[in-house]
């Protein structure tokens, strides 16, 4: 499982080195295959090892064509998904139109969320995570019963 966050920048290409700490794990578990593709509630991008795409694809597969949302959801996840492969230095291109949905120039932050991780230009992560803070601190973990445990 990926955790963490890790400074990366983009090279010309638009390619980005894939930490080390995570190459032979991904290597291993995915053939260094990723997809990527777009967040549809933040402005970043999604990379998944491909065995955890797969599951994103059966799950998509049981939505609806005809349901107005569903459709929609479908059409931005798997129209912009885009299937990559690690290279020899462990590096992924990333697709023009997928650095531009993100706002991707050359500082980014690569972010580990279990099961994929998210690809965040470096000032908007920054972003987040001081309105992250800031609502954590205004709201009682206490009251909410899924966040009750983690106080730390």
């Amino acid at each position: 499982m990926f955790s963490g966050a890790s400074s990366v920048n983009l090279d010309s290409k638009g390619r980005i080195a894939m930490p080390t700490r995570y190459r032979e794990l991904l290597r291993v578990e995915s053939e260094g295959k990723f997809v990527i593709t777009v967040d549809i509630q933040s402005t970043c991008l999604l990379l998944y090892p491909i065995h955890e795409w797969h599951k994103i694809e059966a799950k998509l597969l049981l939505l609806s064509d005809t349901q107005q949302t569903e459709r929609a959801l479908k059409r931005l996840l798997l129209g912009h998904a885009h299937e990559c492969e690690m290279d020899g230095n462990g590096r992924l291109l990333l697709p023009q139109t997928l650095r531009k949905y993100a706002g991707l120039e050359k500082h980014a932050m690569l972010v580990g969320q279990l099961n994929k991780f998210e690809l965040w230009d470096e000032s908007a992560w920054q972003q987040l995570i001081d309105e992250s803070k800031q609502a954590i601190t205004n709201e009682n973990l206490a009251s909410s019963e899924r966040l009750s445990d983690f106080s730390l």
